[in-house]
């Protein structure tokens, strides 16, 4: 039984890491309907940037993330001024087609820069393992999983109360009508980009103070899917419910799976169980059922 609580609660903590990571995609889906799939090289691209402030430049910690969270901000609105608004009014999939590209070129400006070269970054969050009843959970985890919980406690305040978010809600229900009603679609296009690559360094920021950062933390973007697509494209919520599940998911094929058949099962797991939630809900768990009429 011991075995399983560890299991559960690692698997928890590690899928509300990846529930922020996916809440970058729902941000950008939820204002304009393309799935970026350079989400995770952005935050590949974070963690890269970051390591150089804390290392390198040896600046405090708190410096060091105060200026992440402005260089995000900044790149989230050159991407989507200088690639994305130029495709306004382009087949989706040419929009598709743009993401792609972007993270073809983010990873490779990563290899040219940092080599792609495996870096470990300092002690930011504490390491000392904590026993609760014979389970044991690395403090890294537990401030991690209080993070991701406080930014999504965040997000819900911010889009039901503030102006800006009702603004990107209205947005994301009907461009046209949010238009004809004041509100700037392209602004909030812009703004949910930003707040996407800003979610996107906060999720590096995290991932690399767990495992550090090497080349293969960008696969960690297309890792996020099952979690998007359970949860619904659309829902923040959702993604804060498919995380752990996914997370969860993980955890006990790695610790009773894998041992049995040789390891890979906490892979694709994952890929298998969404399969089936597809099959009986397309629009995931909490997403918008669609209904077209001919």
């Amino acid at each position: 039984m011991t075995f399983f609580l560890q299991l559960l609660l690692t698997g928890l903590m590690v899928g509300m890491v990846y529930a922020v990571v996916a809440l970058g995609f729902v941000l950008i889906f939820k204002a304009s309907s393309v799935l970026n799939f350079a989400q995770g090289e952005f935050l590949l691209f974070s963690a890269y940037f970051l390591w150089t402030l804390l290392i390198p430049l040896h600046l405090p910690v708190w410096l060091a993330f105060l200026i992440l969270l402005v260089f995000a901000a900044v790149l989230g609105l050159l991407v989507e001024r200088l690639t994305l608004r130029p495709m306004i009014g382009q087949p989706l999939v040419a929009v598709i087609m743009m993401t792609l590209g972007l993270m073809a070129l983010i990873r490779g400006i990563v290899q040219l820069l940092w080599g792609g070269v495996a870096r470990d970054f300092p002690q930011v969050l504490p390491i000392e393992p904590v026993s609760l009843g014979g389970i044991t959970l690395s403090q890294q985890y537990i401030w991690s999983f209080i993070i991701a919980v406080a930014m999504f406690i965040f997000f819900y305040v911010f889009f039901q109360r503030t102006k800006q978010g009702l603004a990107m809600r209205a947005t994301a229900a009907d461009q046209q009508v949010a238009q004809a009603m004041g509100i700037s679609v392209k602004r909030v296009l812009a703004m949910s980009w930003i707040i996407s690559m800003v979610v996107a360094a906060i999720g590096g920021f995290l991932l690399g103070t767990i495992n550090g950062v090497t080349p293969f933390l960008g696969v960690v973007g297309l890792k996020v899917l099952p979690v998007v697509l359970m949860g619904g494209m659309e829902s923040i919520g959702g993604a804060a419910i498919a995380g752990p599940l996914i997370g969860i998911l993980e955890s006990l094929a790695g610790g009773y799976i894998n041992p049995i058949i040789g390891g890979g099962v906490n892979d694709i797991a994952p890929f298998f169980v969404i399969i089936i939630v597809l099959l009986i809900r397309p629009y995931g768990l909490f997403g918008l059922k669609r209904i077209e009429r001919i």
